[in-house]
């Protein structure tokens, strides 16, 4: 990590977008050996999707928080998305960087704990292909529990897993 502060959550905002960019870039070949690329369109047109995020969280739908090293690099992107009535789904991915230094799990259960406050959540999804597992360790360290499997929709037509993290578990 850059730096000699601890990284800081954000939500994502306009000024974000260049550190971002810098993120998908720098890790767009490692990222793609474990979820769907996102293509070239995304590279191309990224200035327009950024924008377009930044409305979508505006509606309350979604919150887009990006994991910030004191030097102002992007070390990963946590997401909660389709955002109603109290349950949302949780999207990450870490830079190779900083993969495997616990990173991940840190920022999901702080994110966890945020969307409880800031967002009125009691329930988190997250689907990860059952070949992902690294993601499958950071959702269980992080307090999800295995809920059945995922639609293969949500996973580009990969087999997979969905978990499931509750304020407040029976």
């Amino acid at each position: 990590m850059s730096g000699t502060g601890s990284p800081e959550l954000q939500l994502l905002g306009a000024g974000h977008a260049p550190a971002v960019l810098a993120f998908e870039v720098a890790n767009r070949t490692w990222f793609a050996a474990s979820v769907p690329d996102r293509g070239d369109d995304y590279f191309k047109h990224f200035a327009q999707r950024h924008h377009a995020l930044l409305a979508e969280q505006e509606s309350g739908r979604c919150a887009f928080h990006v994991l910030v090293a004191d030097d102002g690099a992007v070390l990963g992107r946590f997401n909660l998305v389709d955002m109603d009535e109290g349950v949302a789904t949780l999207g990450y991915r870490v830079a190779q960087q900083v993969a495997g230094r616990g990173v991940a799990t840190a920022t999901v259960q702080q994110l966890c704990r945020l969307a409880t406050t800031r967002h009125g959540l009691h329930t988190i999804n997250a689907s990860v292909t059952q070949d992902n597992a690294a993601s499958r360790r950071v959702l269980v360290k992080a307090g999800f529990v295995p809920v059945g499997p995922a639609d293969p929709a949500d996973l580009d037509g990969e087999p997979g897993l969905r978990y499931q993290w509750r304020e407040f578990r029976d």
